[in-house]
């Protein structure tokens, strides 16, 4: 799986790779099981750790399909909207480090 700078920057963690997948794809609604398969953490630490993630209301659940309940991103969480400030800021800096660093590559060609 390829590291965002968010996972570079805040360590290859559960949590971390949980929040990563969150914010983005942030939006959309994901039953436990798409989160634990996509973020790349074993079922057993998501549901270890998603009590935490729901009572401090990171994710909310939002619908149930059959069995399954689905939760999202709590975009109305101050710490959430913290997070994903942060998510884009460190894109924005990598985005912006990677066109300068090309930049000078192609100006020396």
């Amino acid at each position: 799986m390829e590291q965002t700078i968010f996972v570079k920057v805040f360590g290859y963690t559960p949590k971390v790779k949980i929040l990563n997948y969150l914010i983005k794809y942030r939006g959309f609604d994901y039953s436990m099981s798409d989160i634990a398969r996509n973020s790349n953490v074993g079922w057993a630490t998501l549901s270890r750790l998603w009590k935490e993630f729901v009572g401090l209301r990171i994710v909310i659940p939002t619908r149930e399909i059959g069995k399954a309940k689905l939760f999202k991103l709590n975009e109305e969480n101050e710490a959430v909207v913290r997070l994903i400030d942060v998510y884009k800021k460190l894109l924005e800096q990598e985005t912006e480090n990677y066109f300068a660093k090309h930049a000078k590559l192609v100006a020396v060609a």
